[in-house]
């Protein structure tokens, strides 16, 4: 069983930058990407950004490219969202979660079996 925890949420003004990190336990033979989703106020969730399990591939939602970066260091098990330029808009509760290999020719992390708790990213002057 895959265990992820989410951490360095918190308030941050606009123009602002946040790290956020996921700490992944346990063991799961058929995992192969991490990424991250997140969820605004009364809106449903959606996918961010996406890592394959030796860092090569990421992908990432139309509105956070050019501003927020994915990595991981391996030895630590963590995986990282740099966010940069950080708008209201990225307001949320943000998700670390593990995808399955994806079908051929398909978007990786489009369907999570796992998921964190999350953690609070307030954007707000």
């Amino acid at each position: 069983q895959l265990q992820l925890a989410e951490s360095g949420g918190g308030l941050v003004q606009p123009g602002g930058s946040l790290t956020l990190s996921c700490v992944v336990s346990g063991s799961s033979d058929d995992v192969s990407h991490i990424g991250w989703y997140r969820q605004a106020p009364g809106r449903e969730r959606e996918g961010v950004s996406c890592i394959d399990e030796m860092g090569s591939t990421r992908t990432y939602a139309n509105a956070v490219k050019g501003r927020f970066t994915i990595s991981k260091d391996n030895d630590k098990s963590t995986v990282y969202l740099q966010m940069n330029r950080l708008r209201l808009g990225d307001t949320g509760v943000y998700y670390c979660i593990a995808s399955r290999p994806p079908p051929f020719g398909q978007i990786p992390c489009q369907e999570p079996v796992s998921w964190g708790q999350g953690t609070q990213v307030t954007v707000s002057s």
